[in-house]
């Protein structure tokens, strides 16, 4: 059996560093956690070292297995060191290092046929919310995901990660500051840009015939929605039929219908 590291350890300290942003840009690798997440991981061959608790070794080690055969280093750590690991309250047990995921607006473009959907945050700062964003565009077959704004979190980090349940190593996710360029190239691309609002004047319902083609959504932030002069900047304002008492959804629930009707317009 291998000596476990202690929370001491200056590996595990290291590790336990990558929970700040700026860390893991500097480093160029994340730490997830979490047997989904793992396994992902692994299977995207972005995982470079697999850090696994004492006494989870049995529990997880189907993934050890599939870490070794590829020649992952795998390291077994105390309770308390996956303790220092971890970013939540109950430590999963099993870790990994992890290159950094890092896509580019050009590539997500490029690689879109005739028919094709990319989801946009716009400042969007609640990582579970950005997760959430994440793991619905890959459901829905989204060609990827670009998180926009100068205040946009970081989809490394670990609740994002989280939120995502892997999708974040399955759909490219590109990283844009300035939202009105951003808008601009999808423009270019032969994106129609749709923004989502109560007083839009395309229907969801009767949005077809657009969302069939290449189209782009803008989701906006969770307290303040899409600013108004990057809403009139979209090629249409798109209303989501509300036929309860309901003012509105939050941009988890809106996301969710828009990207599912972008869908089911593009498969059918």
């Amino acid at each position: 059996m291998d000596t476990a590291l202690t929370e001491r350890s200056t590996r595990v300290v290291s590790f336990a560093k990558l929970h700040r942003s700026s860390e893991r840009r500097e480093r160029g690798e994340f730490l997830i956690e979490g047997s989904n997440a793992v396994r992902s991981a692994l299977d995207t061959g972005v995982a470079r070292t697999v850090l696994v608790r004492d006494e989870e070794e049995y529990r997880h080690s189907v993934l050890l297995d599939l870490a070794r055969a590829a020649g992952i280093e795998v390291l077994v750590v105390t309770a308390r060191a996956a303790g220092k690991l971890s970013d939540t309250s109950t430590s999963p047990g099993i870790f990994a290092v992890c290159d950094l995921l890092e896509a580019s607006l050009q590539e997500i473009v490029g690689a879109a046929g005739p028919a094709a959907t990319v989801a946009v945050g716009v400042d969007i700062a609640d990582p579970g919310n950005a997760g959430t964003l994440i793991r619905t565009a890959d459901a829905m077959g989204c060609v990827g995901v670009v998180l926009a704004g100068t205040s946009a979190v970081d989809p490394h980090n670990g609740k994002a990660v989280r939120a995502s349940a892997g999708s974040v190593f399955h759909i490219p996710v590109a990283r844009e500051r300035d939202p009105h360029a951003l808008v601009d190239a999808l423009r270019a691309a032969g994106f129609v840009v749709l923004a989502t609002a109560a007083d839009g004047e395309l229907s969801l319902d009767a949005a077809d015939a657009v969302l069939s083609g290449r189209a782009a959504w803008l989701f906006g932030n969770e307290a303040h929605g899409l600013s108004a002069d990057l809403s009139a900047a979209a090629d249409h304002r798109v209303s989501i039929p509300i036929h309860g008492r309901a003012e509105s959804l939050n941009i988890a629930a809106a996301a969710a219908v828009c990207l599912y009707s972008s869908a089911r317009a593009t498969h059918r």
